[in-house]
């Protein structure tokens, strides 16, 4: 489950446009979501998204997926993983707690 964060924005609007889809609104948040943790991922790890870098400090290990409640309704994340450390977007989601 890859997040593809490449091509030009106004071709995917024109295409989901097109098709029609009912779920528009909440596949745009959720690509755009996506995408801006994909960039803080990148940050993280010191180089992007299978680029070569001496300044690279961390790799990514794969997505783990994450429900997100937003107005447009339930929008299931990619969130990215961490080969050591850990990324969680707090600006986006609240920790789970553990039921008592």
């Amino acid at each position: 489950m890859a997040v593809d964060n490449s091509g030009d924005p106004a071709e995917w609007i024109a295409e989901q446009i097109g098709a029609c889809e009912p779920d528009l609104l909440r596949s745009m948040v959720k690509t755009m979501a996506e995408a801006l943790m994909s960039a803080e991922a990148d940050v993280v790890c010191g180089a992007g998204y299978g680029e070569r870098s001496d300044g690279r400090v961390n790799r990514r290990n794969g997505y783990r997926s994450r429900d997100w409640d937003a107005r447009a309704g339930t929008v299931e994340l990619a969130i990215p993983k961490l080969r050591s450390g850990s990324y969680f977007p707090e600006w986006l989601l609240e920790r789970r707690r553990r039921a008592e």
